[in-house]
């Protein structure tokens, strides 16, 4: 019997199909029950994001007003006088803001 190892050896166990099967609908379940946590949490990062850039804004603005005494024309002007970056500027084209948005007190 020993001789007969030599030309069959043991045959190594796989995987079969439904065990793979499960495998598949165990992880893909995971994924769905992940995804929308994480789509979540990207939002709330986007929101959060766009209130900083906006109080950024406002604070640039305010701080125009105060050194200059009035108020700036546009975000050009505030870029031209050292408020703001032309990456500022561009992202407050990008999201329609306007200067009139940010006026002193409400006004």
């Amino acid at each position: 019997m020993k001789h007969l190892r030599r030309f069959w050896p043991k045959r190594q166990r796989a995987f079969t199909l439904i065990e793979m099967l499960i495998v598949v609908a165990i992880i893909a379940t995971l994924v769905l029950l992940i995804s929308p946590n994480l789509l979540a949490q990207k939002d709330h990062a986007d929101k959060r994001t766009n209130d900083a850039f906006t109080t950024t804004i406002q604070t640039q603005v305010e701080l125009y007003e105060e050194n200059t005494g009035k108020k700036p024309a546009s975000f050009q002007e505030m870029v031209d006088a050292h408020y703001l970056t032309q990456k500022q500027e561009k992202q407050a084209e990008d999201k329609k803001l306007a200067i009139g948005d940010f006026a002193k007190g409400g006004e």
